[in-house]
């Protein structure tokens, strides 16, 4: 996937996305089949609340992807959460995280929100780093919890 990241192009994703958005997926560290992803992409493309942006090399490389979105809530302003970001570990550090990132609050704030978070694993340092250098703070310390429905 290293492509040209100079000329690197946002845009909302597609459908036809689906195979390199799974493949970078894997790399963020939830792999999937395609047929997953197809159904993921297509149930989340579907969402008036939320919204998926692709980073697009110009030989029309995806490269990166991010998804947020927004949760009404009763306790804080209303605000947009990325639910995933990540960017092909090929071409990390050259500004495709960056600029997903801003379309992402674009959108967020197209879409009233006056505020934007993101959770990151406590072990993705680098990750951390990045949203500081973003203008994000570091404002929490949780644990997560799941049950399977």
């Amino acid at each position: 996937m290293a492509d040209n990241v100079s000329q690197l192009k946002i845009r909302r994703a597609r459908p036809a996305d689906a195979a390199q958005i799974a493949v970078l997926a894997g790399q963020l560290g939830y792999p999937t089949s395609l047929r997953e992803m197809r159904a993921r992409l297509r149930s989340a493309l579907s969402q008036t609340t939320g919204a998926c942006f692709v980073a697009e090399t110009n030989g029309n490389n995806v490269v990166g992807w991010i998804h947020v979105s927004v949760t009404p809530l009763l306790e804080v302003e209303r605000r947009a959460e990325v639910n995933g970001l990540v960017v092909d570990e090929t071409v990390r550090s050259r500004g495709a995280g960056a600029k997903l990132l801003e379309a992402a609050e674009q959108w967020a704030r197209k879409m009233k929100c006056l505020g934007m978070s993101v959770r990151s694993n406590v072990l993705r340092e680098r990750a951390h780093g990045f949203y500081l250098r973003q203008g994000y703070e570091h404002y929490k310390t949780q644990k997560a919890f799941r049950k399977s429905l």
